[in-house]
């Protein structure tokens, strides 16, 4: 049912170079734009690193890419259908975290979407996307605790909420149950390019 791990970190492996070097960065340049360690953006190019979700995201926000781009997908044209598949699953990653994108970063529409589903008990600590980033978070199934700075919130199956996602924040599970969400993530214009 899940697509072979090794491909999407193949995969997530060899965008992370490519970035890079389309910049003409070192690594010690890039670290210093993610916040990512040398070490740690080295490992994730030879592919001996699985990074967790939000390592990838401190690696989007930092190059100014879609988060999507780290991942394999195709992007369905308008009018056509996108099947449910899990050809692009990454997790169970160390923070109980599994994302599966539904449909990855569209230029023209300036979004992305995945489905995560976040184990019972765990938390996913988000450091500030790049500017101009707006998450929308709809519970499909569970409860779900939602802090942004230092606010916490409750969102039930069928409640959402939209915010500037360029701040801390986290979401938990605190439940004995799975956690399963549709996040919708919006990049006002600047805010990502689709490479």
């Amino acid at each position: 049912m899940v697509s072979d791990p090794h491909t999407i970190a193949e995969h997530i492996a060899g965008t992370v170079k490519k970035l890079r070097k389309d910049r003409g960065w070192s690594l010690d340049r890039a670290a210093g734009e993610t916040g990512v360690s040398k070490a740690m953006l080295g490992q994730i190019e030879r592919g001996e690193s699985s990074p967790t979700i939000s390592t990838l995201w401190k690696i989007a926000s930092g190059f100014r890419v879609s988060f999507s781009t780290l991942f394999d997908g195709d992007k369905p044209a308008l009018g056509e259908l996108h099947r449910d598949g899990w050809e692009s699953v990454w997790g169970d990653d160390s923070a109980g975290m599994q994302a599966r994108l539904l449909f990855p970063y569209d230029p023209l529409l300036g979004f992305e979407m995945f489905m995560i589903e976040l184990a019972p008990g765990a938390i996913s600590e988000s450091s500030p996307h790049a500017s101009g980033v707006v998450e929308h978070i709809v519970v499909v199934e569970g409860e779900m605790e939602l802090r942004i700075d230092e606010r916490w919130q409750t969102l039930r199956a069928g409640e959402g909420l939209r915010f500037f996602a360029d701040r801390p924040h986290a979401m938990r599970n605190s439940a004995t149950t799975r956690l399963r969400f549709h996040d919708v993530i919006h990049y006002l214009p600047g805010a990502a390019s689709g490479t």
